[in-house]
């Protein structure tokens, strides 16, 4: 997947391609593979000594191998105009488009991969280089008092009873670099709109929200190149553990946030691969769309977007944008004079509803008792 393997051009690239990135890969070329198996092929069988230490009969079908996130995909129910967010420590989105159909080359994408998720489909991976890995930064070096004195589940606390844009802060979410669309991990995390009285929770839900921004600028890549995402999967750490995060990004990509229904979708989708391996006759399936509708689920509930945080978001995104365009591509022409003033309206006003919610809510309580 990642050695630019393309039947097309006869499998890896040529060497002397190689050797103008470096010699030794050149040189690494002749020694490498000059055919791929997709993971529905067995690549053996259980030996018995394996068998033995696992508690297992020899003989089971061993599938060929597969990134974990390509089979975590599988594991989630991933297919066309299905993504699927891993969200963890970093992302990775992944969907599929089948093979027959002309598929543009879409700049930005690092895996775009014949059969390397499901045969008969080209993969489709994206993502970012830091999510999680993001907020653990906050928490671990900047949150005052650090660990001991402030968690993710108290600034998640915290930051739930926060509008949207009545912090005024703005991030862009290149700590670890940008892996889509800018592919440069040269670039670097920014807060923009700090002032005397910003809080260690607005900062959380602004990187929370920079990296909610980076998840839409991927989704419109990917329809801006006629790949329509009409569902998205989540799975992953953050995903079963952070409602907060799972909750903005609803409201942000103005999508519903469906939750994979099993906690552990890489080893899932690993089994799933075993299955078609093994094929219908040994007790598994034919294809893996087949093991995917015996095997895949959803977990009963879901993240809708809230129609009044979509607006202010759909606000946002834009200043967003621009920032990440100005900061991240060469041939970016234009003027950011105006992005710090228009932050500062959207937080004037949005904390001039804060304050009537919470003036209507004191009234309420006052009635009540």
């Amino acid at each position: 997947h990642k050695a630019m393997f393309n039947e097309d051009w006869g499998g890896l690239p040529a060497k002397d391609f190689l050797n103008q990135l470096d010699p030794a890969l050149g040189e690494l070329r002749d020694r490498l593979y000059d055919k791929t198996y997709t993971s529905d092929q067995p690549a053996g069988y259980l030996t018995k000594s394996w068998a033995k230490a696992l508690g297992l009969p020899s003989g089971i079908s061993v599938a060929v191998g597969a990134f974990d996130a390509h089979l975590g995909a599988v594991g989630a129910g991933v297919a066309p105009s299905k993504l699927v967010k891993i969200i963890g420590t970093s992302t990775c989105d992944i969907t599929v488009w089948p093979n027959s159909r002309p598929l543009p080359d879409i700049p930005g994408l690092c895996g775009i991969v014949d059969g390397s998720v499901v045969p008969g489909y080209f993969g489709l991976e994206a993502g970012q280089s830091a999510v999680g890995d993001i907020f653990n930064w906050f928490i671990d070096y900047l949150q005052p008092g650090g660990k001991r004195k402030g968690s993710h589940e108290e600034l998640t606390r915290r930051a739930s009873s926060l509008l949207p844009g009545e912090s005024g802060l703005l991030a862009l979410d290149w700590n670890n670099g940008n892996r889509t669309v800018l592919v440069d991990q040269r670039l670097t995390g920014l807060l923009l709109g700090q002032t005397l009285h910003t809080r260690p929770e607005e900062i959380y839900l602004a990187l929370i929200e920079g990296t909610a921004f980076g998840a839409l600028t991927i989704i419109k890549r990917f329809e801006e190149y006629r790949v329509r995402i009409k569902e998205v999967i989540n799975c992953g750490g953050i995903a079963e553990k952070n409602p907060l995060v799972m909750q903005i990004y609803a409201d942000v990509l103005g999508l519903e946030m469906k939750i994979a229904c099993s906690s552990q979708t890489c080893a899932l989708g690993s089994a799933m691969a075993g299955a078609v391996a093994a094929g219908p006759k040994a007790g598994g399936y034919e294809r893996f769309g087949q093991a995917q509708k015996a095997m895949c689920g959803l977990k009963p509930f879901s993240f809708k977007p809230r129609t009044d945080y979509h607006q202010v978001y759909e606000e946002l995104y834009p200043l967003y944008r621009e920032l990440h365009d100005a900061l991240g591509t060469k041939n970016w022409s234009g003027n950011l004079y105006h992005l710090m003033k228009d932050l500062l309206a959207i937080r004037d006003r949005q904390l001039g509803q804060a304050r009537q919610l919470e003036a209507s809510q004191k009234k309420k309580q006052t009635m009540e008792s």
